[in-house]
């Protein structure tokens, strides 16, 4: 059993129960959570007992990531669990959802428990493995969702690839609305997107890249949603990128459709002028669009709209980034930076503290129907402590995933994640 911990003088974050104070936690000797917030001060602390006196830095939930690749089996030279748990707890990330598209592909009970096992000997995070939405992913078959739930898969989705045949979407949302599943699908139409590198538009164009228009996004979002008035089911898009693409969600909810939307911390961040003169660490899906549909992202998870911000971390080798534009492979690191290029956005006056951390933390939490991402008395201690105003510059080399394809390399930082704490462990950082 381990000893209780106390901190103290903590601007503390729990968007799950309405904190926003300074105060200070309790964990137990269990490593869960047995008091939070103001009323925890010097008078609550045994004379004998020392404290960790946080001096204003502030602490929230560890954060739940829903969009990770690992490499895990068949790509374990572009990232492994035991690399990934290292970038993920420097980073604040205490849980993550992996993604299917691994050799072979997460489609069957076997591949399951060998995910399960490996996630356990090799990484200290919390690891939901998503398993495909179709067999070998290739958008035909439907995949054995019940047993696949009963062996603990918390989602289905077929990662970087979109189900493309309407017939067999609506075969999958009708199940996963009999079942209860959660079905999370990345939005993109395959014969209009066919062959596109960048967002469509005056840069496409300039660069001589073929581009891909909104209209694949927003098209795949429209017929999903008309799927879902005929089959209520737990939906969630991974990831939109336009302002297009926001109108429609918006309008949808408004009339009272129930489903989630993500959006990858990218989109948020940067926009299709970062890319310059061919920048392959900033080849993405979906793609970086214009600044408008930029701002239309950040106003969209200001009122709510979009429910949660996501890494969408993706490892690739150099080899594979370092090519001509359109032979490199699409994808950037993420998982590190995420929560201090969300500060990001708190700093420059786009999006509150209080709504960020809900979207890393409570939001995904609630989709994903885990008992994470609170502060609540008796949950596991999973917390993030970081200082919110200190300056750094991202030196890929110091980053501890495997591999370095991070698109935002030099870029000036303020906010750092100093301690993560997982199950009340220490497992990042220093006291």
């Amino acid at each position: 059993m381990m000893r209780k911990k106390y901190f103290l003088n903590a601007n503390i974050i729990d968007p799950h129960n309405s904190i926003d104070e300074v105060g200070g936690l309790i964990i137990d000797e269990n490593g869960l959570i047995e008091a939070v917030g103001k009323k925890v001060n010097t008078n609550n602390i045994p004379s004998r007992e020392k404290y960790i006196d946080l001096k204003g830095k502030h602490l929230i939930p560890g954060i739940v990531d829903m969009r990770v690749f690992v490499g895990e089996p068949g790509f374990e030279y572009k990232e492994n669990f035991r690399t990934l748990s290292g970038a993920a707890l420097s980073g604040g990330v205490t849980s993550v959802v992996s993604m299917p598209n691994t050799s072979p592909v997460i489609d069957n009970v076997s591949m399951v428990d060998f995910l399960k096992r490996r996630g356990r000997d090799k990484s200290k995070i919390n690891i939901f493995p998503a398993a495909t939405l179709t067999k070998n992913a290739d958008g035909k078959q439907m995949t054995e969702f019940g047993l696949l739930k009963r062996k603990g898969i918390i989602a289905f989705t077929d990662g970087i690839k979109t189900i493309q045949d309407p017939q067999v979407m609506s075969r999958i949302m009708n199940f996963a609305s009999q079942s209860g599943s959660l079905i999370m699908q990345h939005a993109q139409d395959n014969i209009l997107s066919d062959g596109g590198l960048i967002n469509e538009g005056e840069i496409s164009t300039r660069l001589g890249l073929k581009g891909i228009p909104f209209l694949a996004e927003k098209i795949i979002v429209e017929r999903d949603l008309s799927f879902l008035e005929e089959y209520f089911c737990r939906y969630h898009i991974s990831q939109i990128s336009s302002e297009k693409t926001v109108s429609v969600i918006k309008k949808a909810k408004e009339n009272g459709k129930i489903f989630t939307t993500g959006v990858s911390i990218n989109n948020l961040s940067l926009n299709e002028n970062d890319i310059g003169d061919f920048r392959t660490f900033l080849k993405l899906s979906p793609p970086l669009r214009t600044e408008i549909d930029r701002k239309s992202l950040v106003e969209a998870v200001n009122d709510g709209t979009i429910d949660v911000i996501v890494s969408d971390h993706k490892p690739e080798d150099e080899e594979s980034k370092r090519l001509p534009f359109a032979q490199a492979a699409s994808g950037a690191i993420g998982v590190e930076t995420l929560l201090p290029l969300s500060l990001e956005l708190y700093h420059n006056g786009s999006i509150k503290l209080q709504k960020l951390v809900e979207t890393l933390t409570i939001n995904p939490s609630k989709i994903l129907k885990i008992n994470k991402g609170t502060l609540k008395k008796d949950s596991d201690a999973d917390i993030c402590i970081f200082d919110l105003n200190k300056p750094w510059v991202l030196n890929v080399n110091e980053l501890k995933s495997k591999s370095k394809n991070s698109a935002i390399e030099n870029r000036k930082l303020q906010g750092k994640v100093m301690m993560t704490f997982l199950n009340g462990e220490l497992v990042f950082g220093q006291k």
